[in-house]
């Protein structure tokens, strides 16, 4: 299974491109360098939902709430504690994904819509925990000034190592989706009814699913840390879940890819867009009224659908000879 991911061609792009965003910033200025660097946070947090939404079917509505659960724990153990700051990037991910534990044994006996209402339910608890607990989490005002190791000091050495995190993490991710469990997840988006039949228990791989997700959202949540110097409770808030299935929408549901480029398409509308206008999100809706009708798989679903038509022709010429 290795030698066929090692010469896939996901994997010869991922090898290919790395080494021309190491250069980004030497030719680059530092506001690119900073934007390019919220889109990796952004679109490893819209992966990881695609990982248990789009891949294996369960509607997680509120993943924002994992995203700060991960970000809040590194920036209370830097700013509460003498801990060295490598045991706060470890305990982000590990608390969402336990988090996630919780909340997915609750919600995963649920199915559909109900599971998605439940998960909304729970995240809004967990959201209004953080804003209401002053004492701990500041509230509104949320924690800034967060301290950070040397070599994070600058923008530069933020970015190598938001880069470095990123690839890491897709890297895993790959190979999860390419393996049996991934194949399995994927057997249970389309036909739970016939994995149950089978003997696969649903119930267990949805939960191992919904805990690797929220550990990459924590990941997320850590590198937010690194590159804000502060977390706030608007990212709990479930207007960024929303934003987070857009870009999943935008990008293309089923592929691997998709959610990071509706990341970048989401970030360029803020950030370029809202430079000129307040109203970005007119725009957004725009975009997505178009997407809605000529691209309802995505931009990057195009793609895909070609690609199984290719081998739909190629099955059928084998099976003609």
């Amino acid at each position: 299974m290795i030698a066929d991911i090692v010469r896939s061609r996901a994997f010869v792009q991922h090898v290919v491109l790395l080494p021309v965003l190491l250069l980004v910033p030497a030719v680059a200025g530092r506001f690119y360098v900073y934007i390019l660097a919220v889109i990796f946070v952004t679109g490893l947090l819209a992966m990881s939902l695609n990982l248990l939404a789009g891949h294996g079917g369960a509607y997680q509505f509120h993943h924002a709430a994992f995203y700060g659960v991960g970000a809040y724990t590194a920036a209370l153990i830097l700013t509460r504690t003498s801990l060295p700051a490598w045991v706060a990037f470890g305990a982000g991910p590990i608390a969402a994904a336990a988090t996630g534990f919780v909340v997915g044994a609750i919600c995963v006996r649920l199915n559909k819509l109900y599971f998605g209402m439940l998960q909304i339910s729970l995240g809004s608890l967990i959201w209004i925990l953080v804003l209401r607990w002053y004492s701990l989490t500041n509230g509104d005002d949320g924690i800034h000034g967060i301290p950070m190791p040397e070599f994070l000091s600058s923008a530069t050495g933020v970015y190598y190592f938001v880069l470095g995190v990123v690839a890491v993490c897709l890297a895993l991710m790959y190979l999860i989706l390419k393996s049996p469990f991934g194949a399995t997840l994927r057997a249970i988006r389309d036909n739970p009814q016939r994995c149950e039949a089978v003997g696969i228990n649903v119930r267990r791989h949805q939960l191992i699913g919904i805990v690797v997700a929220t550990f990459f959202a924590g990941v997320a949540g850590v590198l937010f840390v690194v590159l804000e110097g502060s977390v706030f409770p608007d990212m709990l808030f479930w207007v960024l879940s929303l934003e987070i299935f857009i870009m999943c929408l935008l990008g293309g549901w089923f592929t691997f890819y998709g959610p990071m480029l509706g990341a970048a398409i989401m970030v360029a509308l803020r950030t370029f867009v809202g430079s000129y206008t307040d109203y970005w999100t007119l725009v957004l809706g725009i975009v997505l009224i178009l997407l809605i009708f000529f691209l309802p798989e995505g931009i990057m679903g195009i793609h895909l659908r070609e690609l199984v038509r290719q081998r739909g022709r190629r099955a059928s010429m084998k099976a003609a000879e």
